[in-house]
């Protein structure tokens, strides 16, 4: 097994699931980012790094220059926690020399080429996956084992001409906050990659432009033998909000450029209901439209009940293609890199958000490169060992790109 797969295993094993919960008042979210930021400290230090983590744990490093050529100082970035919306520690992977057809996890779960049609192009390659209970982790630590796996090969190939390499991994990703404090000054970088993405090839320098909405909706309790006229069931009122949005502008029902509101969760009783979104579009004129609409709905049913509901949106970051259309150079450097591997270039928008959102807004223009899972946020994750190995050789080959090319 090589070093790249067996850093992966490692990572997959720290508990590392961000938490919404804490993410205002708590940085990082969760105690178990802590932990798997010391080890990467350790493993950076092993291979004569400096390395400092800061009070929230953020671990940053660099790979000094080895040459005397004024190059551009390029940094490369990952995110060491896991989704909030299952368990992320996995101990026993299943590690499967796939020959084709459906992916048993466990009794009740399998990976089906119906509906992950994904497979048919796995078939003759190696495939990490969960056992059905958890998720594998591959978001984002197959990117965190492909940085390690670069910084790995220039330590020990000092011969290859490079500039500065930033190296950083960052906490909270997952829960749209952990960005919000990276020092970009400190890290010291020109420009960077977000090593964040899926399928072998993937290279996103758009995303969504994304906000959060809660909605708060006070009812009135009554007796249900005389309520006629009476009561308000905060719960019907928030089915009622959540009508006026659109059934075809939910995530299940859109695609490319196309926005959606996603309701992801929702808590309540008669007297109380509160809801939980997110908003999502790609241009940002829409992105405020449907953030208007958001509102309209509130002010319609506010006038139709009396005063019952309250709604708050926070933005949470812009499509970074905004900042990245006036630096073609950036994502040049990654497509030169990939073709010179032999793979396919994959440029499309991100129907999400990485850490580059923010980034690029705060002065680090920042694209995203595929890590190599796929499935992600659930137990039917996949990672092919392939798409990790060429995901950290595209990393390594970008360097030598700007080294050669600046």
């Amino acid at each position: 097994m090589d070093n790249i797969t067996k850093r992966f295993l490692n990572y997959i094993t720290f508990d590392t699931q961000s938490d919404p919960e804490n993410g205002d008042e708590q940085k990082p979210s969760s105690e178990g980012q802590w932990v798997l930021a010391k080890e990467l400290k350790k493993e950076l230090e092993e291979l004569g790094l400096t390395v400092t983590i800061n009070d929230e744990a953020f671990v940053f490093s660099e790979i000094k220059a080895n040459t005397d050529k004024d190059l551009p100082k390029v940094g490369f970035i990952a995110h060491m926690d896991t989704s909030p919306e299952m368990p992320g520690k996995i101990d026993d992977p299943q590690i499967i020399d796939y020959k084709g057809g459906d992916i048993k996890l466990n009794d009740k779960r399998s990976i089906t080429v119906e509906d992950f049609p994904v497979l048919k192009d796995l078939e003759g390659l190696t495939l990490i996956t969960t056992r059905g209970e958890t998720l594998l982790g591959a978001d984002d630590k197959s990117g965190v084992a492909a940085i390690m796996n670069m910084a790995e090969y220039f330590v020990n190939n000092p011969e290859v001409e490079h500039g500065d390499i930033k190296i950083a991994f960052t906490p909270d990703e997952e829960i749209g906050t952990g960005a919000d404090t990276f020092d970009v000054e400190n890290f010291g970088a020109d420009f960077a990659y977000t090593i964040d993405g899926g399928y072998i090839g993937e290279l996103e320098y758009e995303t969504f432009n994304g906000a959060a909405g809660k909605v708060n909706i006070k009812g009135k309790s009554v007796h249900p033998g005389s309520a006629k006229n009476t009561m308000i069931n905060s719960t019907t009122v928030a089915f009622e909000f959540d009508r006026l949005l659109g059934e075809v502008n939910r995530p299940e029902h859109t695609e490319g450029y196309e926005g959606f509101y996603h309701l992801t969760n929702i808590k309540g009783d008669i007297e109380n209901t509160k809801m939980e979104y997110i908003i999502r579009h790609h241009d940002r004129e829409e992105f405020e439209n449907m953030k208007k609409q958001f509102m309209a709905n509130k002010d319609y049913l506010n006038n139709k009940y009396g005063n019952i509901i309250e709604v708050e949106i926070k933005d949470s970051y812009y499509n970074m293609g905004e900042v990245l259309k006036d630096k073609p150079e950036i994502v040049g450097y990654a497509k030169k890199a990939m073709e010179n591997l032999d793979i396919e270039p994959l440029i499309s928008p991100i129907r999400g958000g990485t850490d580059g959102s923010k980034l690029s807004f705060m002065g680090l223009p920042c694209p995203n490169i595929f890590a190599g899972g796929l499935n992600f946020h659930g137990v039917y994750e996949i990672l092919p060992i392939e798409f990790l190995q060429k995901s950290s050789e595209t990393i390594i080959e970008i360097v030598k790109v700007i080294a050669k090319d600046c």
